[in-house]
């Protein structure tokens, strides 16, 4: 599986996460039981699923191997976008995070990432 994996989070809950050393999820996370990952490939489709319009995300970037087997890949439930989705189960630690990168909105209403990001 992918190396790195992603995870978007408004600005206000990565503060406070810096401040705890890990991110504990938003109520989605919670609602479900685990935190919420797209690899690169499936970031965009995430943003603009999940989070259209939300103008302070986060882009996370997480190490796979700082997570253990607390990591799943699995289908997402009652979706019919294909490929395994990253599911973390436990706290993402921020010693995991390897890159913090702000994700705006675009003139278009679309978020921005990183050029590396397909």
């Amino acid at each position: 599986m992918e190396r790195f994996i992603y995870t978007l989070v408004r600005a206000a809950d990565w503060e406070v996460a810096q401040a705890l050393g890990e991110y504990r999820g938003s109520a989605d996370d919670a609602r479900d039981g685990f935190l919420h990952f797209s690899t690169a490939a499936q970031l965009r489709a995430t943003a603009a699923k999940h989070r259209r319009g939300v103008s302070d995300l986060w882009m996370l970037e997480a190490d796979t191997e700082a997570l253990g087997g607390a990591l799943r890949w699995e289908a997402a439930s009652g979706s019919s976008r294909p490929g395994l989705f990253p599911h973390l189960y436990a706290a993402l630690p921020v010693s995991a995070v390897t890159r913090a990168a702000a994700a705006p909105l675009g003139p278009d209403g679309v978020h921005r990432f990183p050029d590396d990001i397909p």
